[in-house]
């Protein structure tokens, strides 16, 4: 029951309102708060109240200004980058090596020939462009489909507005009536080379794509790589690993620290740039190893074999071994990353690391693992971490198979897709080339994917000198020629060696760490400096406006409901123009009517409600009787 009282003078309280009008509560506002310039307004006379009053909502509008500047600020989530120096045992990097050949020449050789023979011809007819001075009137006739698929051609460009294109393999052609010989031409200064990327011998020039270069050195490699991976596509994987270079021949000696090791020690992955590609200390089954101390005693020590004379002659042009350092588990994206080491030098690369932390959402847009990224991680089968290169690269991948119907060679398929090639897809190098050199494509890669959040990176300090020396290189060939093939003859040579030393140059590492430039309380104390500074106001004083803007409220809803039952009763009015009956005229009515009877006397129900003979019956249409609800304070009810 007292809940319940209380609950009836709270409704009360409620329907009363706080009891001031809009004039009343804001004097009484300006009388009691504890800011500054309100009271000055009402107390001042009618000069100095203009001037507070200006001067009061000039300050308020500075105070609200700077409060907009500093949450936006805050909104923003800047960050600051420190750098920190550490000291700890660290876990030594994943070393991967590779060949800069991916192949063996022996071993491709077969599948490779028609397409030796056909880029021979061409740097015959690019070198010896005179009639007769060829081979190729003696040598078997040449298998120009591969050639008219993806054809190189010679671009003269004396002519900027008409160029003329011939073709290498072309006897003669015209352009703008002009009978030119592609044999005759011996003039090169003004002639580029290009690529082409569709059919254009069955399609005609109209619908052709150029890729020029300046040198035919360059068309030639390029045009050698676009044809070898439509061959090697079509090649099994465990095909083109048996083809590539094996542990036990390329890696010769190794040392870990004061503990020997050997091939048996890196694991093995294929790598479509590169071949078979060996990584020491990936962590994928065992623990990954820590580095006692810093300096080259305590590194890892490696002397490969890369086998130089069994290069392809047009496919790989350097020579060497490729190496990458990375974290344990990551994929390795030599063609990013990596560094040559050279033949016949000993490489000895110093290392730093550097530890990335980047704050997340909202302060940037990283990732954690890639479970956030809308694209699919191709590399995920070799069970590797999340990286920004693996993303872009398989965005690429997805992209090319959706469009061009088919995947390109470098890259992971996607599931159900096939690698491109020339019988299954004639149109697959335009369309690669199109979408390779698509600024829409890359933007939208670029926007799909995501930086990780955080990031170890290597900083490699590298120097070289000849190794073996001279004086050395008798015994050190012997030696080794005789450990991989136990043979006492010599069968390595200078430019098939290669000496790597990989160690920590020092145990400091640096941390480059993310914070927050904007915290709450930042927020907080920085709100609360500028309404002091310019209106000397606290915590309170806000809790104060927000009184007066509650009571404001509280009136304005009181009087709007009253507007309300005034409209309604209006409403009411209008639709019955005349005043409802008062209880003392509908008795008045009543008595009119012939209800009066005889004191003491009963009257009869049929004679009290029957008329007088010749009284004209009652007009009951004009009696309204009044609710009692709605009798007003003049009624006669009491």
């Amino acid at each position: 029951m007292n809940l319940k009282k209380y609950l009836v003078r709270a409704l009360h309280r409620l329907q009363k309102g706080p009891g001031y009008t809009y004039k009343e509560l804001l004097v009484w506002y300006c009388d009691n708060t504890n800011t500054h310039g309100p009271k000055r307004i009402i107390k001042e006379g009618p000069k100095k109240k203009l001037i507070w009053f200006f001067l009061t909502l000039l300050f308020a509008s500075l105070v609200f200004w700077q409060w907009g500047i500093l949450i936006n600020t805050y909104l923003s989530y800047n960050v600051t980058s420190s750098l920190s120096i550490g000291f700890k045992t660290m876990k030594f990097p994943a070393v991967t090596v590779c060949n800069a050949n991916p192949f063996k020449y022996s071993e491709v050789k077969h599948l490779l020939k028609e397409l030796d023979r056909l880029i021979e011809a061409a740097l015959e007819r690019i070198l010896q462009p005179t009639p007769g001075n060829g081979s190729e009137n003696v040598s078997p006739p040449l298998n120009l489909e591969l050639w008219n698929q993806i054809p190189l051609v010679l671009i003269d460009e004396h002519n900027k507005d008409n160029p003329i294109i011939l073709d290498i393999f072309e006897t003669s052609q015209t352009a703008e009536g002009n009978e030119t010989a592609a044999s005759n031409k011996t003039d090169t200064g003004n002639e580029t080379f290009g690529a082409l990327c569709s059919q254009c011998s069955h399609q005609g020039s109209d619908n052709c794509t150029y890729r020029n270069f300046t040198s035919a050195a360059q068309a030639v490699t390029e045009w050698y790589i676009l044809q070898s991976t439509s061959i090697l596509s079509k090649v099994p994987l465990h095909e083109r690993i048996r083809m590539g270079y094996q542990a036990e021949d390329m890696i010769l000696a190794c040392l870990y620290g004061a503990e020997p090791c050997n091939y048996k020690n890196f694991t093995q992955i294929y790598h479509p740039d590169h071949g078979n590609c060996y990584i020491f200390n990936w962590g994928m089954d065992e623990e990954a190893l820590n580095s006692s101390n810093p300096g080259a005693e305590f590194g890892l020590k490696l002397i490969l074999d890369i086998s130089q004379q069994d290069y392809i002659p047009y496919l790989s042009s350097a020579a060497g071994a490729r190496l990458m350092l990375h974290q344990q588990k990551s994929f390795p994206f030599l063609k990013d990353q990596g560094i040559y080491a050279m033949a016949g030098t000993e490489t000895s690369i110093g290392v730093l690391v550097d530890e990335l932390e980047r704050m997340g959402y909202p302060y940037s847009d990283c990732t954690m693992n890639g479970s956030d990224v809308p694209v699919k991680n191709l590399y995920s089968q070799y069970n590797t971490s999340y990286s920004i290169q693996a993303c872009l690269r398989s965005c690429f991948q997805t992209h090319m198979a959706e469009i061009c119907g088919c995947g390109h060679y470098m890259f992971p398929l996607p599931e159900g897709v096939n690698y491109c090639n020339n019988e299954d897809n004639p149109g697959w190098a335009y369309c690669y080339s199109s979408l390779r050199s698509s600024i829409k494509q890359r933007q939208i890669c670029i926007d799909s994917c995501k930086e990780t959040c955080n990031d170890t990176q290597y900083k490699m300090t590298i120097s070289m000198a000849d190794w073996p020396s001279e004086a050395s290189e008798d015994w050190i060939f012997h030696i080794l020629s005789y450990e991989r093939d136990m043979s006492t003859n010599v069968t390595l040579d200078r430019n098939g060696i290669i000496k790597l030393n990989i160690y920590f140059q020092e145990y400091n590492y640096r941390t480059i760490s993310e914070s927050a430039a904007t915290t709450i309380v930042w927020l907080l104390s920085s709100l609360g400096g500028q309404f002091g500074f310019w209106m000397g106001g606290s915590v309170l004083c806000l809790i104060e406006f927000g009184e007066i803007i509650i009571d404001s409220l509280w009136i304005t809803i009181i009087n709007v409901i009253g507007w309300c039952k005034g409209l309604k009763q209006r409403r009411v009015r209008a639709r019955y123009p005349d005043a409802p009956p008062t209880v003392s005229e509908l008795v008045e009515a009543h008595t009119n009517l012939g209800f009066q009877h005889e004191p003491g006397g009963a009257l009869p129900r049929d004679e009290a409600l029957a008329p007088e003979p010749g009284t004209p019956p009652p007009n009951y249409d004009s009696l309204r009787v009044q609710p009692l609800a709605s009798l007003g304070p003049d009624s006669d009810a009491e």
